[in-house]
């Protein structure tokens, strides 16, 4: 077999942690994921999984050996986009990490890359912070969409660009359907007051619900939600069907805009100002693919784009 499939499916196990998982993802049966892991083990003289009657970790040979796996599959692939990009036309796959509450603007971003430059071919994942920069740290993602005050706390070894500042909003019924579209109220409602109404929040593995519950401690509150659920479309939707209010940054509320049912008000006290931004693993030789998602990053166009929709509502 050859031997940068044989990487590829050690990665997937990797990311996975579930031969069965891994096989699916690769499109390969089990048995032949298991195969090519114990032909790996054979050509390295050693153990890679620890197995028992499932899946059970890596052992600490198999993790170094991923390790270098992965440089020698982004070392391809960084010389496949060599040689089939032409000046100024990148070609190749770019793997971008969006944390939920700023997917709208991550699909945004995709498609006005893949459109400027059609010999990109993108794939997106909805991720949680940790896997986020996890992923770009073993190379496994290229670029991550989040939120980037976390790094400065974790000391990770990310390289960062700005994007917008998140604020945020409740998100309610109208007591009357009046005008077309979502009602954006301007007079802002404090975050004790907020407290006040049944809530739809995230769940607590979420990082956007630590940046919620944060903000209701500093007013003097400890919330407890009567739904929680780590879907972002659930929080608008329970808003819509039900009788709870929900608590959503400006890029997903901009996504209710057409349902007339629905109001916003912003919150302060306290203001809450949350930095989103890219995240990526420093190089001194990027991805021909990499280098166009940066380039656009900093594009004045793009960033008027991007402030159109992740804003006020």
């Amino acid at each position: 077999m050859n031997l940068f499939t044989s990487l590829i499916y050690l990665t997937a196990l990797h990311q996975h942690k579930h031969f069965g998982r891994a096989a699916e993802a690769c499109h390969i049966t089990q048995p032949a994921l298991s195969n090519a892991i114990r032909a790996l083990e054979e050509e390295f003289g050693t153990a890679i999984v620890k197995r028992g009657r499932s899946f059970q970790s890596f052992t600490p040979e198999g993790e170094r050996i991923f390790v270098s796996a992965q440089r020698m599959l982004q070392e391809q692939k960084l010389l496949q986009q060599d040689l089939k990009s032409a000046a100024g036309h990148p070609t190749g796959t770019l793997t971008l990490a969006a944390v939920p509450t700023v997917m709208p603007m991550a699909a945004r971003f995709s498609g006005v890359l893949q459109a400027r430059h059609p010999g990109l071919s993108l794939v997106l994942w909805a991720m949680s912070s940790s896997d986020i920069e996890v992923g770009l740290q073993d190379l496994s993602l290229d670029l991550g969409f989040g939120f980037t005050g976390r790094l400065q706390v974790k000391a990770a070894k990310l390289t960062t660009i700005h994007q917008y500042t998140e604020r945020y909003f409740l998100l309610r019924r109208k007591a009357q359907s009046g005008r077309k579209g979502l009602s954006a109220k301007r007079r802002p409602m404090s975050w004790q007051a907020a407290a006040q109404f049944p809530l739809c929040l995230l769940t607590p593995d979420m990082h956007n619900r630590a940046i919620v519950e944060d903000a209701f401690r500093q007013a003097g509150i400890v919330i407890k939600p009567v739904i929680e659920t780590n879907s972002i479309l659930a929080l608008g939707m329970t808003v819509l069907a039900g009788e709870v209010s929900s608590i959503l940054p400006g890029a997903l509320v901009n996504v209710l805009r057409g349902y007339s049912e629905l109001e916003t008000v912003p919150l302060n006290a306290p203001e809450v100002l949350t930095p989103i931004g890219f995240m990526y693993s420093f190089s001194d030789r990027p991805s021909h693919a990499l280098r166009a998602a940066l380039d656009m990053a900093d594009d004045p166009t793009w960033l008027q784009h991007l402030a159109s929709h992740a804003g006020l509502p």
